[in-house]
């Protein structure tokens, strides 16, 4: 178990740098086309990053309403029965 978690928390170091540099192209890119006069790339990239934050939440929520659901239906059979 222990080999299990620490070789998740390695995967996810190593992941970790390449999101990092993302980020600093991203934000590169940005400050370049808002020096140029078009600010709608920063606001399109906002949006975009809005969108990817909160399909997870999402996926997580339908999971947890859908257990839910799943376990009241057996709590009813079981008081039927």
């Amino acid at each position: 178990m222990k080999k299990h978690i620490i070789l998740s928390i390695a995967l996810l170091l190593v992941n970790f740098y390449d999101v990092y540099a993302q980020c600093a192209m991203c934000r590169a890119t940005v400050e370049n086309n808002i020096s140029d006069g078009a600010s709608q790339v920063g606001a399109g990239l906002n949006t975009g990053i809005l969108y990817l934050m909160a399909m997870p939440y999402i996926l997580i929520a339908s999971i947890a309403y859908i257990w839910y659901k799943k376990s009241q239906q057996n709590k009813v059979k079981t008081t039927l029965a």
